[in-house]
């Protein structure tokens, strides 16, 4: 069994000089990303590789959960994931050697959303789409060169409200 975790980036500001690419994390995406982060930190199996997204707010993202994250994973960095559609990811996800038991994906909507959508067999836990900072935990029983469509399961999907929310109660 094979784990998937995909990490929508956090909220972004607007707009950025260095155009889209560029655009950082606004205040609000900081918060959510520490959250997420701590949040993630909880689950097992943890990651053993990061993909993520070269843009400026997936790369935040990405170092604010860093470091609750034990042992520190690989982490690479592909041009390939930025604005990628769902086939897309599919594709670089099929590349990984079945060594890497859990990976971790940080990237952009709506390829994030789309392939989590493809990948499980029941998707209606994300039909209200894929929030900024959102965490879809995918189980996937086929090997990594494989991985069909429709054929995993939605082990777990959690906003940043949802997380306060389970912290509240």
């Amino acid at each position: 069994m094979k784990t998937l975790y995909l990490l929508r980036h956090a909220k972004a500001e607007a707009t950025a000089r260095q155009g889209d690419v560029g655009r950082p994390l606004a205040k609000r995406g900081h918060k959510a990303a520490a959250a997420m982060g701590d949040f993630l930190a909880g689950l097992a199996p943890p990651p053993a590789l990061v993909l993520c997204s070269p843009s400026v707010r997936t790369r935040e993202t990405l170092d604010w959960i860093l470091s609750g994250i034990k042992p520190t994973p690989r982490i690479v960095f592909d041009d390939r994931l930025y604005l990628a559609d769902a086939r897309l990811l599919r594709d670089v996800l099929r590349e990984l050697p079945e060594s890497v038991g859990a990976v971790l994906v940080v990237g952009h909507n709506p390829g994030m959303h789309e392939l989590a959508a493809r990948l499980v067999k029941d998707s209606s836990e994300l039909t209200d789409g894929f929030q900024t900072a959102a965490l879809a935990v995918i189980e996937i029983p086929d090997p990594w060169q494989r991985l069909p469509w429709r054929e995993s399961k939605l082990a777990l999907y959690r906003t940043p409200r949802d997380i306060s929310r389970d912290l509240d109660s």
